[in-house]
């Protein structure tokens, strides 16, 4: 796990460079997609426009709690469990773990508003690196939730993002394309890493 001054470079902005999400160049390369739709919205973790949550659980999930996607990829495999309203998210890594593109699953849909691609969002979010299964970002680990402009992420996390709806959490496999192609060594991240994010969608406005 990584402290908080570790993960402060994770998600913001490129001008402050305050957080590491951002994706800092417009010349990046961004990979092809593929998107699956899985569970139903039972047992999610809900988040609404009219009553978004404002914290994140930090308890781990059980040791025996099911995996929600699985995927084998072209290197190693991972197992997510994702986040509920008790618990943050686990993924499990068969590493290195890598992929050639960018897989999205929907874990659990929400009933709130379809997120629009230049939205502004909060959410509560998850970053493993596939090579070593370290986990180098986590609002869950704060208890916290962020909020940013999806125009200010790396691509594969904006692919995650966009057209899901509040309410509803997501977990990513993100090729090094779609996600820091020249690394980012202040969060551990080597060039050709494949990321993994789970995320919790609680708000999001245009």
């Amino acid at each position: 796990m990584v402290t908080l001054s570790r993960t402060t470079v994770i998600l913001a902005a490129c001008a402050t460079a305050s957080l590491a999400l951002a994706g800092c160049s417009s010349s990046d390369t961004a990979a092809p997609t593929s998107t699956t739709s899985a569970a139903a919205s039972a047992g999610a973790s809900t988040g609404t426009a009219d009553s978004p949550r404002t914290t994140c659980p930090t308890a781990e999930p059980a040791d025996d709690a099911a995996a929600d996607w699985t995927v084998d990829g072209d290197t190693g495999s991972i197992a997510v469990v994702g986040p509920t309203a008790d618990t943050a998210p686990r993924v499990d890594v068969q590493g290195p773990f890598s992929v050639a593109e960018t897989r999205v699953q929907t874990l659990t849909t929400g009933d709130g508003p379809v997120v629009g691609e230049s939205a502004r969002v909060s959410v509560c979010y998850q970053g493993v690196n596939g090579r070593d299964g370290s986990v180098f970002d986590s609002a869950f680990e704060r208890g916290a939730p962020v909020a940013f402009p999806l125009a200010n992420v790396v691509p594969g996390f904006q692919k995650a993002i966009a057209g899901q709806t509040v309410g509803s959490t997501v977990a990513v496999a993100v090729t090094s394309a779609d996600g820091y192609p020249s690394g980012q060594p202040r969060a551990g991240i080597e060039p050709g890493d494949s990321l993994v994010f789970t995320i919790d969608i609680l708000d999001a406005s245009a």
